[in-house]
């Protein structure tokens, strides 16, 4: 069995008296796509904020590559986050003044990292990608699918360890949707990339290497 990337244990979340998880324990493998699906309010885009550490469980315990994340203070998990993980959402979150290029490189903007390697490594994951022809074309420029790809190339450009994907689909025709869980396939091959999916699409579902179904804050399989 591969290493284990991402350990979660007994993890717990209310909102007031609404208990929207009620212990989830889950482990993520190096190189492997894992799906969650469960109808609305079952609790898994909940988990999925706190598995990706853009939310705070009321218990139990994270680790990411070995790093316990509940020892980190808010700064540390911040920077940890932009290292360590990518984030793909349904709606893209492309800044429309930003061309694909640009977007691209925010996390290593943010990371204060060097724009030159990064730029360089920006413009091949956008050819990897089939966008070498988009790289000055800003959002409203670009196809649906295409938004989609430079998304997918922002969650890489850090080398994350695990990609977050929230309902990555949701936007897209069933022809963009096929191709973009291809992508996750080919990815996982060339980058030895996980994935953790929130998704309603049972197809991308079915094709994941592990498939997860959420029901009332717990997996039931």
């Amino acid at each position: 069995m591969d290493n284990i990337i991402l350990s979660a244990k007994n993890i717990h979340k209310s909102f007031g008296s609404l208990k929207v998880l009620k212990g989830i324990d889950i482990d993520i493998y190096e190189k492997e796509i894992v799906s969650i699906m469960g109808k609305s309010g079952s609790g898994k885009s909940t988990l999925l904020q706190i598995l990706g550490t853009l939310d705070d469980k009321d218990k139990g315990s994270l680790t990411i590559e070995n790093q316990d994340i509940d020892i980190l203070n808010k700064k540390a998990i911040a920077k940890f986050r932009n290292q360590k993980i990518g984030f793909i959402f349904q709606f893209h979150h492309l800044l429309n003044e930003f061309t694909a290029l640009e977007n691209v490189l925010l996390p290593a903007m943010i990371a204060k990292e060097s724009t030159g390697f990064y730029t360089e490594k920006a413009k091949e994951l956008l050819d990897y990608l089939g966008l070498s022809e988009r790289l000055d074309h800003k959002p409203g420029q670009l196809s649906g699918g295409e938004q989609q790809r430079v998304a997918v190339a922002r969650a890489l450009i850090n080398n994350p360890v695990i990609i977050f994907a929230d309902e990555p689909s949701g936007n897209l025709d069933q022809e963009n949707s096929e191709e973009l869980h291809a992508l996750f396939n080919k990815m996982r091959d060339d980058f030895s990339q996980s994935f953790v999916i929130v998704t309603h699409n049972e197809e991308i579902g079915k094709l994941s290497d592990r498939l997860l179904i959420m029901q009332d804050g717990l997996i039931q399989h």
